[in-house]
C-alpha cells in the first residue's frame, strides 16, 4: 500500500483552522462558515464510518452536496455523483458499475438500489475532536471519485480517480486560478461532472467562498449577471458553448460584466474566434480570460493559456506560425511567454500549454498524449479498454492516456486542437461517443438502423439522428405516410427513459436508408450530408 495521502483534506482542513469565521459556502442567502462546513464534513465521515468504499451521492445545489464530497473523501471512500434527474435505470446501472454500497441523498428523496444502505446528510456539525483530514488515512492510489465517460457499447464508462491526482490538480489549479481568501468563485457546472471540481476544489482549499444562486441557472443573462453582482462573485467557470452566448448578450445588449469578475475560465469545446474578437471589443481588458483543456481521464485541466486580459501578452488577431508537430512534443513545463495566439481570421484558437504536473507527447499521426501524476487509474472493471487508452509508449516512459485528439503545435509551443481522430464530441463540454447513442437508439423495436452525427448550430454541437424503420405489419403508410413523426416521437420518449438528456438528440429523423462507406460501414457524415437540407 502506498504512504497516507491526504493532501486535498489537508488543504481544506488547513484553510478551515486558519479561517474558521470566512464564508465558505454561500447558499439562499445564508453563509456556512469553514468552521461550520468542516463540522459537517466530519459529522458526514462518521455517519458512513470507515473504509465506505464508493459511496453514491444524490446530488443537489446545496453546500450538502459539498459536505458529502469531502466527506466521502474524510472516511476514506470514493466519491460517486448521481444525478437524480436521470432515468432510474441509468442511475441503477451506474451505481452497480462504481460498486456502491451506500448512498447519500443530499436532496428531497430517500431512492436507492435495493441492498445499498441510505443516509442522509447531517445539517449541522455534530460534537467531536480532531481535524477532518486525520478521521481515515488512505493511499494516495486510493480511489478519490468514480465518474462516467461515454461508452461505444452504450454503457458509460466509469473512470477511477486516484487520490494523488486530484491533489495534484488542485494545487496547480489553486495557482493557476490565482484563488485568494478574498475571492468568490461561482458554483455553475453540473455537480455529476468534474467539471465542478474546478470551482469546489481550489475555493475552498484556498480560503475563497463558493457561492451557489438559483438565477445563474434561470435561463436569463440579466439574471445572471444580476446575481453574479448581487454575490460579489470574482470568478466564474463557464462552459465555452454557454460563453458564446453570454458574449452575444453583452453585445447584442451593449452590457457589461459586473465589475466584482476578474477571472472567467471556459473549455469544453473549441473557442469561436469571432466570439473571442466580440470579447475584446467590450469592455473586458482588465478581467483574465482563460482557455483550458482536459480529458475526465487526466483529470481536470491539462492545458492552459490566457487569451486575453492582463496576463495575455499577445494582441487580438496576432496568430502564431505553426510549427510542425514533433513525436514527442513539448515536454512538461517547456513553456513560452503567455501569447493568445492563433486568433486571426480562419485561424483555431489554441488550448495553451501544459501545466507543470503534465507530460505530454505528440504522436506521428498528431495524437495528443498526456501522463504524469494526475492520470486516471483506468475504467472500472474494463481492462481492455484500459490498455487500449492507457499506453506506455516505449519502455520506462510510464503511461500516458490517449487524448484521441489531434493537435499541432505553434513556434512558441502552445497547443492547437484540430478535431478528433476518432468521432467523439463535445456536447454541452460532455464528451459523448455517438455509438453510446446509436446503441440505445437500436434498442427500439421500430429501428433498423440508425446513424448519430454531430451538428453545428451558433457556435455549439447537438446530435442529430437519423432513423431507418424497422419493417412492421400494420404500419400506417396509407398515402404514402410512414408515420415517420410517430417513430421519432417513440424514439425520443425511448431514450428519455434511459439515458441522461445531452444524450437525446435534438433532432431525430426518420429516413428510407442510410449512406454507407465503401467497406460497408455506416457513415455517419455522409447520412447527414444526405439529409440534412431535406
Amino acid at each position: 500500500m502506498s504512504e497516507p495521502h491526504h493532501d486535498v483534506l489537508r488543504g481544506f482542513a488547513r484553510t478551515a483552522e486558519r479561517h474558521p469565521d470566512r464564508p465558505a459556502l454561500v447558499h439562499a442567502g445564508r453563509t456556512l462558515t469553514y468552521a461550520e462546513l468542516a463540522a459537517r464534513v466530519r459529522a458526514t465521515a462518521r455517519r458512513l464510518g470507515p473504509d465506505p468504499g464508493a459511496v453514491g451521492v444524490l446530488t443537489s445545489r446545496t453546500p450538502g452536496t459539498v459536505a458529502a464530497l469531502l466527506g466521502t473523501l474524510a472516511a476514506g471512500g470514493a466519491y460517486v455523483p448521481v444525478d437524480p434527474a436521470h432515468p432510474r435505470a441509468r442511475r441503477e446501472a451506474m451505481m452497480a458499475a462504481a460498486g456502491c454500497r451506500t448512498l447519500i441523498a443530499t436532496g428531497p428523496g430517500t431512492w436507492a438500489p435495493d441492498g445499498v444502505r441510505v443516509i442522509e446528510p447531517p445539517d449541522r456539525g455534530e460534537p467531536g475532536d480532531g481535524p477532518v483530514d486525520e478521521l481515515a488515512a488512505v493511499g494516495a492510489d486510493a480511489p478519490a471519485y468514480i465518474l462516467f465517460t461515454s461508452g461505444s457499447t452504450g454503457a458509460p464508462k466509469p473512470v477511477v480517480t486516484p487520490r494523488r491526482a486530484i491533489s495534484v490538480v488542485t494545487g496547480a489549479l489553486r495557482e493557476l486560478f490565482g484563488i485568494t481568501p478574498a475571492d468568490r468563485v461561482l458554483q455553475f457546472a453540473s455537480l455529476n461532472w468534474d467539471t465542478c471540481l474546478e470551482e469546489i476544489l481550489p475555493a475552498l482549499t484556498g480560503g475563497a467562498a463558493l457561492v451557489f444562486h438559483d438565477g445563474v441557472h434561470s435561463g436569463s443573462f440579466r439574471r445572471m449577471l444580476r446575481a453574479v453582482a448581487d454575490e460579489r462573485v470574482t470568478v466564474l467557470d463557464l462552459p465555452t458553448a454557454f460563453w458564446h452566448e453570454l458574449v452575444r448578450h453583452l453585445a447584442d445588449e451593449r452590457a457589461a460584466l459586473p465589475p466584482c469578475v476578474r477571472l472567467v475560465i471556459i473549455g469544453g469545446e473549441a473557442v469561436s474566434p469571432p466570439r473571442l474578437t466580440d470579447w475584446r471589443a467590450l469592455d473586458t481588458g482588465g478581467v483574465r480570460l482563460l482557455n483550458t483543456y482536459g480529458c475526465t481521464e487526466t483529470t481536470l485541466i491539462t492545458h492552459a493559456i490566457d487569451l486575453h486580459g492582463p496576463l495575455a501578452t499577445g494582441e487580438p488577431g496576432e496568430a502564431g506560425e505553426r510549427a510542425p508537430a514533433e513525436p514527442h512534443g513539448t515536454a512538461a513545463g517547456e513553456r513560452a511567454s503567455a501569447e493568445a495566439r492563433g486568433t486571426a481570421a480562419g485561424e483555431r484558437v489554441p488550448i495553451g500549454w501544459a501545466l507543470p504536473h503534465v507530460v505530454q507527447r505528440v504522436s506521428e499521426e498528431g495524437e495528443l498524449l498526456v501522463g504524469g501524476p494526475a492520470l486516471a487509474l483506468g475504467y472500472l472493471g474494463l481492462p481492455e479498454a484500459t490498455d487500449a487508452r492507457f499506453v506506455t509508449p516505449e519502455p520506462g516512459a510510464g503511461r500516458f492516456f490517449r487524448t484521441g485528439d489531434r493537435v499541432t503545435v505553434t513556434r512558441g509551443g502552445a497547443l492547437v486542437h484540430e478535431g478528433r481522430l476518432d468521432h467523439e464530441l463535445k456536447i454541452r463540454g460532455i464528451r459523448v461517443d455517438p455509438a453510446e447513442v446509436e446503441a440505445h437508439i437500436a434498442g427500439h423495436p421500430g429501428v433498423g438502423a440508425v446513424a448519430v452525427a454531430g451538428v453545428t448550430v451558433a457556435d455549439h454541437t447537438t446530435l442529430a439522428a437519423y432513423v431507418v424503420p424497422r419493417p412492421r405489419p400494420g404500419r400506417d403508410t396509407e398515402h404514402g405516410r410512414d408515420t415517420e413523426h410517430g417513430l421519432a416521437a417513440e424514439v425520443r420518449d425511448y431514450l428519455r427513459d434511459r439515458v441522461p438528456c445531452h444524450l437525446v438528440p435534438s433532432r431525430i429523423t426518420v429516413v428510407p436508408e442510410l449512406a454507407y462507406t465503401t467497406s460497408g460501414k455506416v457513415d455517419r457524415a455522409g447520412s447527414h450530408r444526405r439529409y440534412a437540407t431535406n
